[in-house]
């Protein structure tokens, strides 16, 4: 069982570099559940394909669209359909050990929707699970949830929607989503929350629902 974890505030960084970090702690934690990680971020603007078959097929335009809007397009090896990071989402790559966590993956999916739940209850919003991993306020989406999980060891995560650039959303069916069916924080809230903040409050909900100690 695990007693702490460490916690990396990354800051913005590119996504490929992101998940080179991510393959190397994943590998560490293999070793030795210890050295698993919760790194917390946010990334320079990117569409990601999932594993799913139709990713690819819910990017919306052409690959000179997304280079004239400074958009990198990158196929990775997390579960789930096409989605979209940037600036003002705050991105969350839980690098830890199941069988230390005394978990399957079906419960530590639920958990990561109720960290998202129970801070979004922090602004006065009520969040929800709606069918597929992710939360949702009211009819909109406003977090995905995309894992993966290799010899026990999970890495990729979580993406919350902050005050991202939403017309960035255009360009996809997120997770084989209508544009219309997303939405940030801030548009719900009236307000931009402070991305520092929101980061501070994710920590403690998920120190709380996990049962870990997090130490920076």
């Amino acid at each position: 069982m695990y007693e702490h974890l460490k916690v990396k505030n990354i800051g913005r960084i590119s996504y490929l570099e992101a998940l080179t970090l991510q393959h190397d702690i994943h590998q560490k934690c293999v070793e030795n559940p210890e050295n698993g990680a919760l790194l917390l971020l946010e990334h320079n603007p990117v569409i990601t394909l999932g594993v799913k078959n139709s990713s690819a097929g819910n990017v919306l335009v052409n690959q000179s669209v997304l280079v004239s809007a400074g958009i990198e397009l990158v196929e990775t090896d997390r579960g789930g359909d096409v989605t979209y990071h940037g600036p003002g989402q705050l991105v969350g790559y839980p690098i830890v050990s199941l069988r230390e966590l005394g978990l399957d993956l079906h419960s530590y999916l639920r958990s990561l929707e109720q960290v998202i739940i129970d801070l979004l209850a922090e602004y006065g919003l009520v969040g929800e699970r709606n069918g597929p991993a992710g939360v949702w306020v009211g009819d909109k989406k406003v977090c995905s949830i995309g894992v993966a999980v290799r010899r026990m060891v999970t890495y990729h995560g979580f993406a919350l929607n902050v005050n991202p650039d939403m017309s960035h959303f255009r360009f996809i069916n997120p997770c084989g989503l209508n544009f219309e069916q997303i939405s940030s924080m801030s548009e719900l809230l009236g307000f931009v929350p402070e991305m520092n903040e929101v980061k501070a409050k994710y920590a403690n909900k998920f120190a709380l629902v996990f049962g870990i100690t997090l130490e920076e």
